[in-house]
């Protein structure tokens, strides 16, 4: 899959395990690594597994149309899909075999 940042400084600190670490430390930095390379092998969004660890899910309300990798408690990667128009399915959701191409948001917590 096509990853993209929505801040350059994002992007700096996600293709750096210095950066990663010095901003996240340790142990989050190693389970962010894990979840990118997953994001990165995977042909589409679909191919991303829904079960832990990864445990790929939309979210709703402000968030609606963003989606979320688990990460360390109760941290989240969260990313959007970076497409013209999103793919959809026939009842008007998201089809996630057809999600090529996403933008890293940020490391939150929303809850």
């Amino acid at each position: 899959m096509d990853i993209a940042f929505r801040k350059r400084k994002l992007a700096k600190v996600f293709n750096a395990a210095h950066a990663l670490r010095t901003t996240y430390g340790a142990r989050m930095a190693n389970v962010i690594m894990k979840r990118m390379a997953v994001l990165r092998a995977a042909h589409n969004l679909g191919l991303v597994p829904t079960t832990p660890p990864e445990r790929r899910h939309q979210l709703s309300g402000d968030r609606n149309e963003q989606f979320a990798v688990d990460l360390i408690h109760p941290k989240r990667l969260v990313f959007e899909i970076n497409h013209q128009s999103p793919p959809r399915e026939n009842d008007g959701g998201i089809d996630t075999e057809r999600v090529t191409t996403i933008t890293i948001l940020n490391v939150v917590d929303y809850h």
